[in-house]
């Protein structure tokens, strides 16, 4: 249940206070600049393409304008579903607590965006971190720790990787000494202090009694050696938030602040020795490469993805736009078995890294803990070779090191999207299709193919290669592709409803349904129509004519029907079948030659654009009746 009026102001009150008196940060900070102010107005016109591109580049998120306006605010209040659920998953803050939390909630435009929000499960948006900093924790005693910290009895098995990323005084110490795998601790020190400050380190929560009952050591004594500790590690904040109470909310923040350091710590370390130390190599020398387990990196194992034998770089997409024909990258796998006849030697590329982080891929975990030569030990790193290109590769890894998928762009997408089902990352294979789903959006789409001039259309490249991306989703059973795709093609009928290949596409819908005799139904070609239907529905939406819809708030196909059949008079009111009375939009025929013509999908001209919208609204239906006919299918 959303908070009433005086709830939400007394909520305002209340944060205000705490804010100003430097208690709390403020979580939604007034934002004036002109990158954020491009981001709301993105998100006005649900350019989804647009947003992606700004949150790529680090918009802040969570800001507000001099309006008290947040992004997912704009968003809830505009009715941009798919814009929501893309802030969501970004890390937009909706807490039902918070006053912009209840705001986004109480102003939704429908109840599918208000469920979206009370459904969400909101430890994501206010930790969108989370399932990397619990596996972080996770890791603390790990079986796959390489050096054990050893305080009297006690002895805490860690990694080198960890400990060098997130404290200077061990960074130092092992790169001298990275063959080191035990370490002594000072006796002076109590066991509890090194047992809270390694937590600390791995991202554990501090605990509420410092000094376990039953125990000969005092919380003074714990206290004093978690301050020398946290002098010594270079982990001051450590001391800072023991000191800090026990406010729920401060807490969260300052943790959440402490998982952004090890992010950027850890993020650090692994581009300057992970990406930093990656290999190119002939693939017929894989097995000549040796990499010692004392390594100054730490890594104790090798991936490998090699080079598609179509060629690298440039050359591969060159190649790939020259058989589009126009220029656009294709998503997917190329379709290009032609090869040079002096081929240079296949390449492979090997990335150093740590199965600790790896083993956050359910397969790695199989390969590295089942009964596989992957696991047992020999006298250097295995080579474990991933079947997926280096660019691939590289984004799963960065990933799996950071939570970080900025580096997603629409020309590996695709490849991502199959790497990371068949690696079992689930988060990443939603991010991957969440990045094709709106960077595949391209430029703003035009409703009617006959306003782009003929410079506009040879300009217009699709982005995207739309049949690898239904043939993805269904696939790998990825229901937000299928919805996008049906989109994109209902936003781009008319260029794809005479092509082979989409017919085929029908065809092969209404194959995948069992016992489609029982209810003459394409899913593909049902979810087109709806969209089509919105694709028109949102032009009559912006010049005020409510009375074309029907009462789902779709087209009402009658009253577009009576449209198109009346365009070619001149200003006639007509009545469709349920009464409803129309200004039917002048057709001239002199205006299929005439200069400046607003022209239909069939070429003729059309002085008005409703009547346009409304005649091709009509052909495309028609269209898709032709085509199932051809087809011999009910639908």
């Amino acid at each position: 249940m959303v908070m009433k009026k005086h709830e939400l102001e007394g909520t305002l009150a209340e944060e205000a206070l705490m804010i100003k008196a430097g208690k709390l940060r403020d979580e939604n900070p007034l934002d004036t600049s002109p990158e954020f102010h491009e981001f709301l107005e993105a998100c006005r016109l649900n350019d989804l393409r647009k947003c992606q591109e700004l949150i790529n580049l680090g918009v802040n998120i969570n800001g507000k304008d001099r309006f008290d306006y947040t992004p997912l605010i704009i968003a809830s209040l505009c009715g941009h579903y798919e814009l929501v659920q893309l802030l969501l998953e970004a890390g937009a803050l909706a807490e039902r607590d918070t006053f912009q939390g209840e705001r986004c909630i109480y102003n939704a435009l429908n109840d599918r965006i208000r469920n979206l929000l009370l459904k969400y499960d909101f430890s994501k948006s206010s930790d969108p971190y989370i399932y990397w900093s619990t596996h972080i924790s996770s890791l603390l005693n790990h079986s796959l720790a390489d050096i054990s910290l050893v305080a009297g009895s006690q002895s805490f098995d860690l990694h080198k990787f960890i400990l060098a990323s997130r404290t200077p005084y061990f960074r130092k110490r092992l790169e001298l000494q990275p063959e080191t795998v035990s370490w002594n601790l000072s006796a002076s020190i109590p066991v509890e202090a090194f047992r809270i400050a390694l937590r600390y380190v791995y991202l554990g929560t501090i605990p509420r009694d410092l000094a376990p009952q039953n125990s000969d050591v005092t919380e003074e004594d714990v206290l004093k050696g978690l301050s020398k500790i946290s002098k010594d590690l270079e982990i001051e904040r450590l001391w800072e938030d023991i000191l800090a109470g026990g406010d729920r909310r401060l807490a969260r923040q300052r943790y959440q602040d402490e998982v952004e350091k090890a992010r950027n710590q850890i993020g650090d370390f692994f581009k300057q020795n992970v990406i930093g130390h990656k290999m190119t190599v002939d693939t017929d020398r894989v097995n000549d490469v040796k990499w010692r387990h004392d390594n100054s990196i730490f890594a104790d194992v090798l991936l490998r993805a090699d080079v598609p034998v179509d060629g690298e770089g440039d050359t591969q997409e060159e190649e790939a736009a020259a058989e589009t024909g126009n220029g656009a990258i294709p998503i997917g796998p190329l379709a290009n078995d032609k090869h040079s006849e002096s081929k240079p030697p296949a390449k492979s590329v090997l990335f150093p890294a740590h199965k600790a982080m790896l083993v956050r891929s359910e397969y790695f975990e199989k390969m590295f803990f089942g009964e596989f030569v992957e696991s047992q030990p020999g006298d250097t790193l295995r080579v474990v070779t991933v079947d997926t290109t280096p660019e691939t590769l590289e984004l799963i890894l960065t990933f799996l090191y950071t939570e970080s998928t900025d580096g997603i762009t629409l020309e590996h997408a695709l490849d991502l999207l199959y790497a990371a089902d068949m690696l079992f990352l689930d988060n990443l294979k939603s991010r991957a299709a969440a990045a094709i789903s709106t960077l595949g959006n391209g430029a703003a789409i035009t409703t009617t193919a006959a306003a782009l001039t003929d410079q506009d259309a040879a300009a217009a490249v699709e982005p995207i290669n739309v049949y690898d991306v239904i043939h993805a989703a269904w696939d790998l059973n990825v229901q937000r592709l299928e919805e996008f795709s049906a989109r994109y093609l209902a936003y781009r009928l008319e260029d794809y409803i005479d092509d082979d290949e989409f017919q085929e596409l029908i065809r092969e819908s209404a194959n995948r349904l069992r016992s489609r005799e029982e209810t003459d139904t394409i899913e593909l070609l049902d979810d087109i129509r709806y969209y089509l239907s919105e694709r028109f529905r949102q032009r009559f939406d912006d010049m005020g004519l409510e009375e074309f819809m029907d009462e789902n708030g779709e087209m009402n196909a009658a009253a577009a029907a009576a449209i198109a059949g009346q365009a070619a008079t001149n200003g006639d009111a007509t009545a469709t079948e349920d009464g409803t009375e129309i200004l039917a939009a002048a057709v001239g025929e002199k205006g299929e030659n005439g200069d400046g013509a607003l022209r239909t999908i069939d070429g003729k001209a059309a002085e008005d654009e409703f009547a346009s919208d409304a005649i091709n609204y009509q052909l495309l239906l028609g269209k898709i009746d032709v085509m199932l006919d051809r087809l011999k299918l009910d639908a």
